[in-house]
C-alpha cells in the first residue's frame, strides 16, 4: 500500500502514538508522520504510507495554520501547561497591546527553539539532553509569519491565529510575544487547521480511518504532475541514479508502478531526492 493520509491527530497522544495506531489498522508496518504535533496539539497530521514516506521532505516544508490559545500569568521550562514552573506573575496586557505586538511578528525572524523539542543537537533530540539534567544550548533558526492574528482575550488567555512557515514552534512565539509585552505566558492548547493543501475540515480521525481513505499520491499532490520511467531505469533508480532527459520541471516519479519520491528535470538530466524517512 502506497498513499497518504490526512489524519486528525486528536488531544493527548504523541504523533508517535498516532502512528502505531495506523499502522495496526492498515496491517503495514511502513508508516511515517510528516512532521509532529504536540502531544497536547490536535489537528492535521500528515502520514505516508508505504513509499510515500519518501515525500517526508516534500511534506515537512510546508507552510501551516495554526490556532492557539497561550496563557498569561506563569512560564514553564517546556513552554507549555506540561512542565515545571520556573516563573510567575507579571500583568494581564489589555487587547490593544496585544494587537500592537502581535504586528511586529509578521514577517522573516530567527527564533529559539524550546529546550523541549525534537531540535536535533549532535544527533540527539534537544529533550533527552534536557531531560537528562544536561545544559541545551539551541541555535536560533530562520522562521517567517505571514500573518498573527488576534482571536479573543477571554481574562488571562489570549487565543490567535497564525499562518507561518515550516520549522515555526508556536510554543516559542507565545514565550517571545509574553517576553515583548514585558510578561509571562504558555501556550495551553494548539491545533493545526491546514499543513499546506491539507484542512482540518476533512481530515479523518482514527477511529473512521480504513484503507479507502489513504489517498493516492496523486490525488494527494495533483500539483506535481507523475511521470512513469521505462522499465530499463528502475536498477538505476535503485541505485540512485540520475535520469537523462529533456524535460524540464517537477514530477512524482514511477517506475514500474513503485514512487521513488519527487524529481527535478533541468532539461538534461532528471534528479531524485533520496530517500530521507525511515519507518
Amino acid at each position: 500500500m502506497t498513499g497518504v493520509i490526512n489524519l486528525y491527530k486528536p488531544k493527548g497522544i504523541t504523533s508517535s502514538d498516532a502512528v502505531v495506531k495506523v499502522k495496526r489498522i492498515l496491517h503495514t508496518r511502513a508508516v511515517g508522520h510528516m512532521g509532529t504535533l504536540d502531544p497536547q496539539g490536535e489537528g492535521v497530521l500528515i502520514l505516508g504510507v508505504g513509499k510515500a514516506t519518501r515525500l517526508f521532505d516534500y511534506y515537512l516544508s510546508k507552510d501551516k495554520v495554526y490556532e492557539a490559545e497561550f496563557t498569561f500569568g506563569t512560564l514553564t521550562d517546556t513552554l507549555d501547561g506540561e512542565g515545571e514552573i520556573i516563573k510567575s506573575g507579571g500583568t494581564v496586557p489589555s487587547a490593544e497591546q496585544i494587537k500592537e505586538a502581535i504586528a511586529t511578528f509578521v514577517g522573516k525572524q530567527l527564533q529559539v527553539p524550546p529546550l523541549y523539542s525534537a531540535k536535533k543537537i549532535d544527533g540527539r533530540k534537544a529533550y533527552d539532553i534536557a531531560r537528562s539534567g544536561m545544559t541545551v544550548e539551541l541555535k536560533p533558526c530562520e522562521i517567517e509569519v505571514f500573518s498573527f492574528e488576534f482571536l479573543e482575550l477571554a481574562s488571562n488567555r489570549l487565543t490567535v491565529r497564525i499562518h507561518c512557515s515550516s520549522g515555526t514552534y508556536i510554543r516559542s512565539l507565545c514565550r517571545d510575544l509574553a517576553e515583548k509585552l514585558g510578561t509571562y505566558a504558555i501556550m495551553t492548547a494548539i491545533k493545526r487547521t491546514r499543513c499546506g493543501s491539507f484542512l482540518a475540515q476533512d481530515a479523518v480521525s482514527i477511529d473512521e480511518l480504513t484503507e479507502q481513505r489513504v489517498l493516492s499520491v496523486s490525488e494527494a499532490l495533483p500539483e506535481i504532475p507523475r511521470l512513469d520511467l521505462d522499465e530499463q531505469f528502475y536498477v538505476g533508480l535503485c541505485n540512485g541514479q540520475k535520469i537523462k532527459t529533456e524535460r524540464s520541471g517537477k514530477y512524482l516519479v514511477f517506475c514500474k508502478n513503485e514512487l521513488f519520491g519527487i524529481g527535478n528535470a533541468d532539461g538534461s538530466v532528471l534528479t531524485i531526492k533520496p530517500y530521507m524517512r525511515e519507518v
